[in-house]
C-alpha cells in the first residue's frame, strides 16, 4: 500500500500545484530571530486523504512566510497516529527548499490518535540538542504547533504541562472533530491566543494567517486577506472583525447586517418606527408633528403655524385649512371673511358700564371691543343704527340712536367717551333705554316697521340697584337683550337681564385683556335672522296697496282651489258609476 501512494506521489504532488498557490501566505518573510519551530501533525486514519494533502499545503505555504535558516528560525515537522514519526528535526535542513521536498514526501501514518505519545516525544526528542535544537542557555524560544482533527486517545494534560514547564510554547489548531477541552489542556497560557478551533482543513489558512503574525508581530489587518466587511481589528498575532454603528456581525463573524432596531418591538411610536444607526426614532405620519416625548404624533395645527386670515375662526384639517363662519353667515368668495350684518336692520342700543370698578385702562379696552363689534355692523341710516348709552351712579346718552349714520363716525364717537367713575345703577340704565333710547325722538323706527331692537348691557359687578322689573319689562317691549360680564360681573344679574335661552344671551370672560374671544359669539347673535332685506323698502303692511296687493293675490288663490276641487267632484262621479255598471 505504501508503495502504491509513492508511486502515486507524483502525480498528486502535480494535482496539488494549484492549493500550493492558494495556501501561500502573503508578504514577505517573517523576521523573528532565532526560533526553534517544531509542527506536531495528527496523521490518524480519522484524517481523510485530501484533508491530509491540505494540511501539507499549509505547512509548505506557512514555511514560506518564515526566515529559514540555521541563525533564524529551525524547522523540524513530526506525525503521529498510534506511534510518533520523525519526519525531519530541527537541524536537519537549512534550506527551505529540502524542508518542503521532505513535506511533499511525507507518508500518512493512518493509525490511531495518541497525542500525549507525541507530545512526550517533542518535548524529550524533538527540542534536543541532539535534534538540532540550541541549548537553553541561549534562550532561543521553542515554539510548538500541534494540529489535530479528534479526541486523542491517551491523556494530554500532564504531558502537556510538563512541555510548558520546561519552557515551550504550545499551539493547539483543532480541526472539524477535534475536542475543544483537549485542546485547552495542550496549550499554553492565554488560551484565547494559542487556541484555534477551524470548521475545515480548507479553513486552515485562517489559522495560518493569525500564528504568522503572533511569530512576526505582524499587522494581520494590514496584510489583507481578512475578509472583514467593514472593520478589521489587530491584536498581537491576531485579529477580529467589527462592524460599523448601526451594524452587527453575522455568524460568519466576517459580514455585517443593518441592525433593525424597530424589530425589538419596544419603541412605542404611535405612528412608525424608523431604524437608524443611533437606534430606533419615530416618525410621525405626514400632517402630524412629533411630540416631545419623542414617541407620539399631535395632528399638526396650521391654523396657529401660518397667518390664516380667517375672520371668524381657522379650522386645521391635515394638509391644509379652512376659514369657517358664525352660524347664519356665509364665507365670502375670498374664502376668508364672512358676510357682514346686511340680511336686516337693526336698531343697537349699548349700554356700557362706567363704575368706578372698571378703572380707566380697562375703560379703553371697553371702547375697543364696542368698536370691533361696530365694524361687523353695516351702520348706515337705513340699515344698523347704533346708541350709545354710559352708566354710574347715573346715566348718560353718548350718542342716540339716529345720529350717526356711518360706521366711522360711530367709532369715533366711541373714543370720544369720557370715563364717569362712581356707582353701578344697572336698574336704572336698563329704566333709561326702555323709556328713552329706543324712542323715536332718540332715532328708533317706529315699530310698524318690524325693525329688530337689541340691548346689549356691559358691566362688571354687582348692580347698587334692583334691575328686575326693568329687565322684564325691557324683554315685554320686545327689546332682544344681551349681557356682557366681565370680572366680579353677577351670573345671576346676567341671566336676568337676558333674553332667553340664556346660552346664546349670556357672555363672560374673566378679566377685560380676554374678552375679545366673545366678540365673535356677539357677532353672530346680534345679526338678525332672514327678514326684511336691506335692498328692500320698509311699508306698514296696513297701507292702502299692501291691503289690495293682499286681496287679490289671496282671490286668485281661492279660484284655483275651486277649479281644483270641481275636477276632483267629477272624478269621484266617474268613479261612482263605473262601480254600479260592474255590480
Amino acid at each position: 500500500m505504501r508503495g502504491l501512494l509513492r508511486s502515486l506521489l507524483p502525480t498528486l504532488l502535480l494535482l496539488l500545484q494549484p492549493w500550493e498557490t492558494q495556501l501561500q501566505f502573503a508578504g514577505p518573510r517573517c523576521r523573528t530571530g532565532p526560533l526553534d519551530l517544531v509542527f506536531v501533525v495528527d496523521s490518524s486514519r480519522s484524517v481523510r486523504p485530501f484533508e491530509f494533502e491540505t494540511m501539507r499545503q499549509f505547512l509548505v505555504g506557512l514555511l514560506r512566510s518564515l526566515d529559514v535558516g540555521p541563525n533564524a528560525t529551525r524547522v523540524g515537522v513530526i506525525q503521529y497516529s498510534s506511534q510518533v514519526q520523525r519526519v525531519f528535526p530541527l537541524g536537519a535542513f537549512s534550506r527551505r527548499e529540502d524542508m518542503e521536498r521532505a513535506i511533499w514526501a511525507l507518508v500518512p501514518l493512518a493509525q490511531g490518535t495518541m497525542t500525549g505519545l507525541a507530545i512526550q516525544y517533542a518535548m524529550n526528542v524533538a527540542f534536543s540538542v541532539a535534534e538540532g535544537a540550541r541549548p537553553p542557555e541561549e534562550r532561543v524560544p521553542r515554539v510548538a504547533v500541534i494540529v489535530t482533527d479528534g479526541r486523542p486517545q491517551d491523556r494530554v494534560a500532564e504531558v502537556a504541562a510538563q512541555a510548558r514547564a520546561r519552557g515551550i510554547e504550545i499551539y493547539a489548531v483543532g480541526v472539524q472533530r477535534a475536542d475543544v477541552g483537549s485542546l485547552r489542556a495542550m496549550a499554553s497560557p492565554p488560551l484565547d491566543e494559542h487556541v484555534f478551533l477551524v470548521e475545515s482543513f480548507d479553513r486552515i489558512r485562517e489559522f495560518g494567517l493569525q500564528f504568522q503574525g503572533r511569530l512576526c508581530r505582524k499587522d494581520l489587518c494590514a496584510e489583507g486577506g481578512h475578509g472583514c466587511q467593514h472593520q478589521c481589528v489587530s491584536a498581537p498575532g491576531t485579529f477580529h472583525c467589527a462592524c460599523n454603528p448601526g451594524y452587527q456581525l453575522a455568524a460568519d463573524n466576517k459580514s455585517c447586517s443593518a441592525i433593525d432596531h424597530c424589530s425589538f418591538g419596544n419603541h412605542s411610536c404611535q405612528h412608525e418606527c424608523v431604524s437608524t444607526f443611533g437606534g430606533p426614532r419615530c416618525r410621525c405620519r405626514e400632517g402630524h408633528d412629533l411630540l416631545p416625548d419623542g414617541r407620539s404624533c399631535q395632528a399638526r395645527d396650521l391654523c396657529n403655524g401660518v397667518d390664516h386670515g380667517c375672520e371668524f375662526q381657522c379650522v386645521s384639517e391635515g394638509l391644509s385649512y379652512r376659514c369657517l363662519c358664525p352660524e347664519g353667515r356665509q364665507l365670502q368668495a375670498d374664502g376668508k371673511s364672512c358676510n357682514r350684518c346686511r340680511e336686516g336692520h337693526v336698531d343697537l342700543v349699548l349700554l356700557v358700564d362706567g363704575s368706578k370698578s372698571v378703572r380707566p385702562q380697562n375703560f379703553e379696552l371697553v371702547k375697543r371691543f364696542v368698536n370691533q363689534i361696530v365694524d361687523f355692523l353695516d351702520v348706515s341710516p337705513e340699515g344698523t343704527r347704533v346708541g350709545l348709552v354710559q352708566f354710574s351712579s347715573r346715566v348718560r346718552t353718548e350718542f342716540p340712536l339716529g345720529r350717526y349714520g356711518t360706521a366711522a363716525e360711530v367709532k369715533q364717537a366711541v373714543l370720544a367717551v369720557e370715563y364717569m367713575e362712581r356707582g353701578t345703577m344697572t336698574g336704572l340704565a336698563l329704566r333709561h333705554m326702555v323709556e328713552h333710547s329706543f324712542s323715536e325722538a332718540q332715532g328708533a323706527r317706529p315699530r310698524a316697521l318690524n325693525v329688530p331692537r337689541v340691548g346689549l348691557v356691559f358691566t362688571d359687578g354687582r348692580s347698587q340697584d334692583d334691575i328686575s322689573v326693568w329687565a322684564a319689562r325691557a324683554k315685554e317691549e320686545g327689546i332682544v337683550m344681551y349681557a356682557v360680564g366681565v370680572g366680579k360681573a353677577v351670573e345671576e344679574e346676567l341671566r336676568e337681564i337676558a333674553s332667553e335661552p340664556a346660552e346664546l344671551h349670556v357672555s363672560y370672560s374673566p378679566d377685560f385683556s380676554t374678552m375679545t374671544h366673545l366678540l365673535e359669539n356677539l357677532k353672530g347673535s346680534i345679526c338678525p335672522e332672514e327678514g326684511i332685506s336691506a335692498g328692500t323698502d320698509l311699508r306698514s303692511p296696513c297701507e292702502c296697496e299692501s291691503l289690495l296687493e293682499f286681496q287679490g293675490h289671496t282671490l286668485g288663490t281661492l279660484e284655483s282651489l275651486s277649479q281644483k276641487l270641481a275636477q276632483m267632484t267629477a272624478r269621484l262621479e266617474d268613479l261612482e258609476n263605473q262601480l254600479a255598471t260592474q255590480k
